[in-house]
């Protein structure tokens, strides 16, 4: 069955050098060729949070995140209904912090199970990792941003087809227990982006790890309640008003009919077909891929990226 994503897209990259798994704390090779060890963001993925900075304990993070469900109930403030509406289940189990901690453990778990398998050859030595940074090869904590993969010989790559050799980001999407947070311009090749997006699509529907839970938060979504929480918080310290880029920034893509919805209407997208542009990458997303208001049905060209707010209740729709 063909898949449903309306748009191509073929990034060439960066392929990086094959790195084998040593310890920054070895000896150099000579006196300019050191050995470096940094953290990797896995790309397209976005795994439960174990912990976030400043949220404090699980205990703690469930009762605020009751307490946003209640605030949100009572719809005083200018936050989406429908998006309150949506969150507000999730919320008030009263284990919406707990949930997130335990999945994410969970993640960690069968992410290191994952690379003591696929890293093992089967005369015990250990694979090198195969490294693909993409068009943008650092965020904004200097991370390294990639798809990585077990470096597999040529025999062993005709040996195995496509979806079983895949780069562990596929793989912990596949599992369900990483969401996928495709981000542009940062995609996979397209004939990835569709393979992850039959993944994805299977793990939600069969409720596969972490979509076990009909309550779930995804990664991105936990963050954002966190800092939807600490903004209506602000208002009793004198704030007029929560706009939305308070605790949300990224516009969202339907990628199988190519309509873009505003930050705070992510939720109107299902979670495999979400693809998330940053407010100073929609005007060229537009262009790239063609791209329409789900708000207007019209060219998102003539609209602008830069804002969006709320006047009076009702939406603004800014201008280029």
């Amino acid at each position: 069955m063909s898949s449903p994503i309306q748009f191509f897209w073929d990034p060439k990259g960066t392929q990086l050098d094959y790195l084998g798994v040593k310890s920054a704390e070895g000896t150099p090779a000579d006196g300019d060729t050191p050995y470096v060890k940094m953290p990797i963001r896995m790309l397209g993925i976005d795994t439960p949070e174990t912990s976030y900075p400043g949220a404090g304990s699980a205990e703690t993070i469930d009762d605020k995140l009751y307490e946003l469900a209640q605030l949100l109930k009572a719809g005083v403030y200018t936050i989406d209904e429908n998006l309150a509406n949506y969150l507000i289940p999730k919320l008030e189990t009263g284990e919406a912090g707990s949930t997130q901690k335990r999945q994410g453990e969970y993640a960690k778990l069968y992410f290191k199970e994952l690379m003591d398998q696929r890293l093992i050859r089967p005369n015990g030595r250990r694979r090198s990792l195969y490294m693909h940074a993409p068009q943008i090869p650092f965020d904004h904590y200097g991370r390294l941003l990639a798809y990585i993969a077990p470096k597999y010989t040529n025999k062993e790559l005709l040996a195995y087809p496509p979806n079983e050799r895949g780069t562990f980001n596929y793989l912990m999407v596949k599992s369900g227990w990483a969401a996928p947070i495709m981000i542009y311009p940062n995609l996979p090749k397209d004939a990835d982006l569709r393979m992850v997006h039959t993944a994805v699509k299977n793990a939600v529907e069969n409720g596969l790890g972490a979509w076990e839970d009909p309550y779930m938060l995804t990664g991105y979504e936990y963050r954002m309640c966190l800092k939807m929480y600490k903004a209506i918080k602000r208002l009793e310290e004198g704030e007029f008003t929560v706009k939305p880029s308070k605790y949300v920034s990224r516009f969202c893509v339907d990628m199988t009919n190519s309509l873009v919805y505003y930050p705070d209407e992510y939720f109107n997208v299902r979670p495999e077909n979400r693809l998330f542009v940053w407010a100073d990458d929609i005007r060229k997303a537009v262009a790239d891929l063609n791209l329409k208001s789900a708000q207007s049905g019209r060219d998102t060209a003539r609209k602008s990226a830069k804002d969006y707010t709320y006047t009076t209740g009702k939406r603004k729709l800014p201008e280029f």
